[in-house]
């Protein structure tokens, strides 16, 4: 997992080689990390505030000893990447759950968005799969009405994990769905509500919109958008689209542990400012593994 932004990283460090460091001493290897960079699918603006944090951080440092140099190096590059999940504070979605249901009867709802492909579907499976174990009661909304399976696939889902799940058939209105399943949940005791929903293309304009009157209707706690982090540069542009057009809260990344170049999750964080919640980790139930920034950025720079 990571091991191409890694290797970029472990390379920078190697070429550091000077004993006064000045602009001029840098900046050639700058250019050569900026390129592994690019290269492990981190944004051009993710990448562009490395580059200057690590330039502002190192210009005309002395350094006396190499001992020096390499501690000061690591330091450098751990404070760069901190800085990259500065808004990163992690939602504790567990936590949350429980405080709605101690002060309310109405459900925690959380509307899933993202393109079709992504791994939405099994990724709501997976969370609803960790909340039931948690103890709470989760009810599954199939607000997917138009990609043929989906409604199927969610339904599948629910019968392995013994959940409800709410349905209509297909081409009905997405909103009513989800506004069908919050009442139901009120009505039956659920104190957790997951909203599966379309995904047929983020530029779709239709679709943007259907999204916001699901938004509108289900009144959801928390937007949740699940990227691929094995779409490279597609999906900071579909979590653009999706921050600019309906607005989400916080991200969970599917199918990381494939992820050998890593600059998706790097990416996604610095360029959305939205907390990354989970990542996925394998196609079982269990395989969803809680992120944390310190963790990553370990990763990176072991």
């Amino acid at each position: 997992m990571f091991e191409k932004l890694r290797k970029a990283f472990e390379s920078f460090k190697e070429a550091i080689t000077t004993k006064t460091l000045s602009e001029s001493d840098l900046q050639s290897t700058l250019d050569d990390f900026s390129v592994g960079l690019l290269e492990s699918e981190v944004a051009v603006e993710a990448a562009e505030f490395i580059e200057g944090s690590i330039k502002r951080r190192l210009v005309g440092q002395r350094i006396e000893r190499r001992h020096d140099l390499d501690v000061l190096i690591d330091f450098t590059l751990r404070e760069t990447l901190s800085g990259l999940f500065v808004t990163n504070t992690t939602v504790q979605l567990v936590d949350a759950v429980a405080e709605k249901k101690s002060n309310s009867r109405d459900p925690y709802v959380i509307v899933f968005l993202g393109i079709n492909g992504t791994g939405k579907t099994t990724t709501i499976a997976k969370l609803a799969y960790m909340l039931d174990r948690k103890g709470f009661k989760v009810l599954l909304a199939a607000a997917d009405t138009y990609r043929a399976g989906a409604i199927e696939q969610l339904e599948t889902h629910a019968g392995r994990l013994a959940l409800k799940c709410i349905r209509q058939r297909y081409g009905a209105d997405p909103a009513a769905v989800a506004r069908d399943a919050v009442l139901y949940a009120k009505q039956h005791g659920y104190e957790v509500v997951l909203v599966d929903t379309a995904g047929r293309m983020q530029t779709s304009r239709n679709l943007m919109d259907e999204l916001n009157k699901i938004i509108r209707v289900a009144q959801p706690d928390l937007r949740i958008f699940v990227g691929d982090a094995l779409a490279g540069n597609d999906l900071i542009n579909q979590a653009r689209q999706f921050r600019d057009s309906v607005g989400f809260d916080a991200v969970i990344l599917a199918k990381a542990d494939a992820d050998v170049k890593g600059g998706a999750a790097v990416s996604v964080a610095y360029v959305t400012k939205t907390p990354i919640l989970y990542l996925g980790t394998g196609q079982g139930y269990g395989d969803l593994q809680a992120f944390d920034s310190s963790w990553l950025i370990d990763r990176i720079l072991s």
